[in-house]
């Protein structure tokens, strides 16, 4: 579904990024992790095409979007979660799902893709079924988390990018979290998740990508680093 080669990215004389090349299956979640500063939100967003100054070749669904703008890759089915959640507290959550409407979509092979409706997402998010007309202003940490990626899902994405999504929410959202991502995994989404909590990363992934200063230093199955301490003491680590 995804295929970067060769990314590299620079905020202002500042290159961030160097030379990153890794692959997502379709159906697949694949980790992106590191510590603060390793470059995870800066890699979601030059394949978003939110750092103009970026180089390299990316592929999504067959299609080169290396030069597209931000709305012609969304438009393409590849759905983005900020790290910042970006949600508009002025409307309910309702009218937040309702922004976030893109027409069905079909893979490659023909094969429809996940359709979503508000009424599905209520079923995959309950705590957002409780609360349809509350301003997004009014929602906590944790459920604007839930109503982000409700959103995003409201486009039919093939593909989600997830940017921390466990970060600085109660441990019942993050465990409803996780449990979201795998039932999403069930549905055919491919995911490329940004994360630094390896507890919640082991539950969803299938294989990671390690960062450090913007380089790719290791990448393997998700079981081979969870099981490798080293290799998390080294990279991970504070």
């Amino acid at each position: 579904m995804l295929s970067v080669d060769k990314l590299s990215a620079w905020y202002g004389a500042a290159q961030i990024l160097f030379d990153l090349s890794f692959e997502v299956g379709r159906g697949e979640v694949v980790a992106l992790m590191g510590r603060n500063g390793a470059g995870k939100s800066t890699t979601m967003k030059a394949i978003m095409g939110l750092i103009a100054q970026r180089q390299g070749r990316i592929i999504f669904n067959d299609d080169d979007i290396s030069k597209c703008e931000p709305y012609q890759i969304a438009r393409r089915g590849l759905g983005f979660t900020p790290e910042d959640r970006r949600i508009f507290s002025d409307l309910t959550v309702t009218e937040n799902l309702d922004i976030g409407r893109q027409p069905p979509r079909q893979f490659l092979d023909g094969q429809p893709a996940p359709l979503w409706t508000p009424e599905r997402l209520f079923k995959l998010f309950p705590n957002l079924a409780e609360m349809p007309d509350r301003p997004g202003g009014r929602m906590s940490g944790g459920e604007q988390q839930m109503l982000t990626v409700a959103r995003t899902l409201m486009g039919n994405p093939l593909l989600v990018l997830l940017d921390e999504p466990s970060e600085g929410v109660a441990p019942l959202i993050v465990e409803q979290m996780a449990n979201t991502i795998i039932e999403l995994k069930k549905e055919g989404l491919s995911i490329l998740l940004s994360e630094q909590n390896i507890h919640f990363a082991e539950l969803v992934s299938d294989r990671v990508y390690v960062l450090e200063k913007g380089q790719i230093q290791w990448h393997g199955a998700m079981t081979e680093l969870a099981s490798n301490p080293d290799i998390q003491r080294r990279y991970l680590t504070v």
